[in-house]
């Protein structure tokens, strides 16, 4: 999984532009999710996404999903959980102090950051990770959202 965690952050600008090509469907398929209801899909969508952005991003399912902002680098996957930037003891050749064998998690969003078209949203400050949110599915909260304020794709 960490070979492909690498490779998705290299490749972040397609992913980026995959994002904005897919996530019109899933938001115009707000009316139907709805319809079926929202608690009743939660956790088969939640174990597709489980699965494809655990293959793709090593995602940890925190349910307040910012791979957009961190150049598709699951900050989650920090061993000390920083959401926003690294902790200060990355070593000077990138690594973790905590796991020595791996990049810090934030010198490759930071990377992957710089390929992508939205590569200032890094820069954003995030908000405390809400772990009464962990392991639902951040695509269907984003459709619930865009429910609430109307917003199109």
């Amino acid at each position: 999984m960490y070979a492909v965690r690498l490779w998705s952050v290299r490749h972040a600008r397609f992913w980026e532009w995959f994002y904005q090509h897919f996530e019109w469907a899933y938001v115009a398929a707000g009316p139907i999710l709805r319809k079926i209801g929202y608690d009743r899909l939660e956790k088969p969508v939640a174990v597709v996404e489980r699965n494809v952005k655990g293959f793709l991003f090593d995602c940890q399912m925190c349910g307040q999903c910012i791979l957009s902002s961190t150049g598709m680098s699951c900050p989650m996957n920090c061993p000390k959980q920083m959401r926003n930037g690294p902790c200060g003891g990355v070593r000077p050749n990138g690594h973790c102090e905590v796991k020595p064998e791996m990049r810090c998690v934030w010198v490759q969003a930071w990377e992957g950051s710089r390929r992508m078209e939205g590569g200032d949203r890094i820069t954003v400050l995030q908000p405390p990770v809400d772990n009464r949110k962990r392991g639902s599915s951040a695509w269907l909260r984003i459709v619930r959202e865009h429910e609430k304020t109307g917003e199109a794709a």
